[in-house]
């Protein structure tokens, strides 16, 4: 089987997913627009020597419908022979279609991919598009689906998991990403979103909280307590009737954040690199997807890790760093937990609480922060891995090429 390599990846800011958020006036095909010209002029890319465009995003529809990956592709000005691909595995889209990518290059069917995600979530609301598994009344009582969020305080209150416990987590992610930020950790995937006449809207995540600790995180209220209180809570504990009560301990604060950003990384086979004499970055190891129980749908992550590693024949103490989506601080407070993870080694930039989370986007910027921070730190390998509404995981193993 041939290896598929990371040639180099691309993000744009994360800009806060409201009306008065920086990116918020961007359509979400200039977001994408700016990331494959990016590519292709700072590798000075022949474009015709890419297949595909591969991009996730998690509401296809009005200004990211009709195939984003293709309009940005042909607005981008790539080759009139690359294609476009849009797909949808929730907030794991961006990572899903990096995989994607990687399985065409390893079985030689393709020579070179764009892989990544966008998500305007300050213009396409998430959960416009509907659906049958949050909006069909029948569907949601039969499978006893919740929000997410009422899934992430059952997390908690099965695994014991306290106000203190997940606002102690999410204070230190707000302190690394301010750290990071202050470093310019993030300058070598980074690039500015500018308007029409070339003044910069945006150059670096505008999230980042500096001065966020566990005392100002206290004095938020859950988030999710009130909806549970109409009816949600009861409906997760028909399934998990063990348990007397939902502890409420998740909010704003401890919560990813809702935002706007785009992300792309250029996945080619070795004979692209030769022909192009671009040298890899690194290359991807191994992938995995599971399905988990829907109700409290977000611990996909654990079974996802073991399954990959068991692929790649590797342990957990070969994994040098991990990138966990932060969906909600006790999704990754259960992977430290369960794998024996040092927080040493995970989110080591801050995530998704302090940073945002751009659904179709979150797994291919996860994927390159990881990829940055290897070479930076002089490390070897890395795994990357998602919750996923439904009830999912995913992981990918990505081993640095020095």
């Amino acid at each position: 089987m041939a290896e598929a390599f990371i040639y180099d990846a691309v993000r744009t800011p994360r800009g806060r997913g409201k009306s008065d958020g920086s990116l918020h006036d961007v359509q979400p095909i200039q977001l994408l627009t700016t990331v494959l010209r990016e590519l292709r002029d700072r590798n000075q890319l022949d474009t015709s020597l890419v297949d595909d465009v591969i991009m996730g995003c998690v509401t296809p529809i009005g200004e990211q419908g009709a195939d984003i990956a293709r309009t940005a592709a042909i607005e981008a000005d790539y080759a009139e022979s690359v294609a476009g691909v849009q797909l949808n595995r929730f907030c794991s889209s961006g990572l899903e279609a990096i995989n994607m990518a990687a399985a065409y290059v390893m079985s030689g069917q393709v020579d070179a991919i764009v892989a990544g995600g966008i998500e305007s979530m300050s213009r396409v609301p998430m959960g416009s598009d509907g659906g049958a598994l949050f909006m069909n009344p029948q569907i949601v009582a039969r499978h006893n689906i919740v929000p997410q969020g009422i899934s992430a305080d059952l997390i908690a209150t099965k695994y014991g998991y306290s106000r203190l416990d997940v606002d102690t987590f999410a204070a230190e992610s707000y302190r690394r990403a301010v750290e990071a930020q202050a470093a310019n950790r993030f300058q070598k995937t980074l690039i500015p979103i500018k308007d029409i006449v070339g003044n910069t809207l945006l150059d670096r995540d505008e999230g980042v909280r500096p001065g966020t600790t566990v005392d100002s995180l206290s004095k938020l209220k859950p988030a999710f307590e009130g909806i549970g209180q109409m009816g949600l809570d009861a409906l997760a504990l028909l399934k998990y009737a063990q348990y007397d009560k939902i502890n409420h301990v998740h909010h704003a604060g401890n919560s990813s954040q809702i935002v706007d950003g785009a992300a792309g990384l250029l996945i080619g086979s070795k004979e692209f690199g030769e022909k192009t004499g671009l040298k890899p970055r690194a290359r991807i190891k191994a992938f995995a997807v599971v399905g988990s129980e829907p109700t409290i749908m977000l611990t996909g992550p654990v079974p996802a890790t073991r399954k990959v590693l068991k692929r790649a024949g590797m342990q957990i103490s070969d994994i040098d760093l991990f990138e966990v989506n932060e969906a909600f601080a006790a999704v990754p407070l259960l992977f430290m937990d369960e794998l024996g993870v040092s927080h040493n080694q995970l989110n080591v930039n801050g995530g998704s609480i302090a940073l945002g989370h751009p659904l179709g986007a979150t797994g291919a910027i996860l994927s390159a922060t990881l990829i940055d921070e290897l070479e930076r730190a002089d490390k070897q390998v890395g795994l990357t891995t998602l919750c996923i509404g439904g009830g999912m995981g995913i992981a990918t193993i990505f081993e640095r090429v020095n």
